[in-house]
């Protein structure tokens, strides 16, 4: 049986109220909003769960540390499965110049959180104070030197790739060599190979430590300890799973939970 969706509206502006303006808000869980588009850019940042945003024929997902960048007049749609803090940072499009000109990933970094947690703490939505807008300057500065992520875990339509990917997004825990895959889709390894670096920028393997990662997440949200949530995912052991865990949240599982768990 479906999970009913909530609707959620997009900012329905005709023109920002200040040059740089930030929005803050919950979502609950299966929350949707439909597709639609700003005059203006949109960075998207949320904490405690995921956001899939579809945009440009592409899906981008926000991890921690990641914030999903959308450039102004751009079509887009998202869904978030799990209740989520969510915040954007509305930006006309003077201001926007020096950000991607196309939707992607950027990360998130100590100094971006700590920015956007002070602001949110006082709900200060746009900067009225001379303090308030030289931290408005400074946020805009820190997002036009941040690291741009392509996609974190992209996804194909490739007729080999496909169901690989689906099966492994049903469960991350699989095992089974990129060889086997190959034979299950008549295809070779070597073949295979190459599809995945062409259609997703990078190897199977990178690819499947990714959607464990992503699904680590919900795990330990839930309250998993962090040696069953390695077990869930196929590890002997948890070191392993912590090491992959902090390459890509830059703190360990137990630090996450601490801080994200319901």
């Amino acid at each position: 049986m479906l999970s009913m969706r909530n609707i959620q509206p997009a900012l329905q502006l005709k023109d920002l109220p200040a040059a740089q303006f930030l929005l803050f808000d919950a979502f609950r869980s299966n929350t949707e909003t439909r597709p639609h588009s700003h005059p203006w850019g949109q960075l998207q940042i949320v904490s405690g769960g995921l956001l899939e945003l579809q945009a440009q024929g592409k899906r981008f997902l926000s991890p921690p540390n990641l914030a999903i960048w959308v450039p102004p007049g751009i079509m887009h749609q998202s869904y978030n499965r799990k209740p989520i803090d969510y915040c954007s940072v509305n930006i006309v499009p003077e201001l926007a110049e020096h950000l991607p000109d196309h939707v992607c990933l950027l990360a998130v970094t100590a100094i971006i959180e700590a920015l956007i947690s002070d602001l949110r703490a006082r709900d200060i939505r746009t900067a009225h104070s001379l303090a308030d807008k030289r931290l408005f300057k400074v946020l805009l500065d820190q997002l036009a030197i941040t690291e741009q992520i392509e996609h974190f875990l992209p996804v194909s339509n490739h007729k080999l790739l496909a169901p690989v990917l689906k099966a492994l997004e049903l469960n991350p825990a699989d095992e089974t060599p990129l060889h086997v895959w190959a034979k299950r889709v008549h295809s070779t390894e070597r073949t295979l190979a190459r599809h995945c670096q062409n259609e997703l920028g990078m190897n199977f393997t990178e690819w499947r430590l990714r959607m464990r990662y992503i699904y680590s997440l919900e795990l330990l949200r839930s309250g998993r300890s962090v040696k069953d949530t390695a077990f869930t995912l196929g590890y002997n052991q948890a070191s392993p799973f912590i090491t992959m865990f902090k390459r890509y949240a830059e703190c360990t599982p137990e630090q996450y939970k601490l801080k994200h768990a319901i």
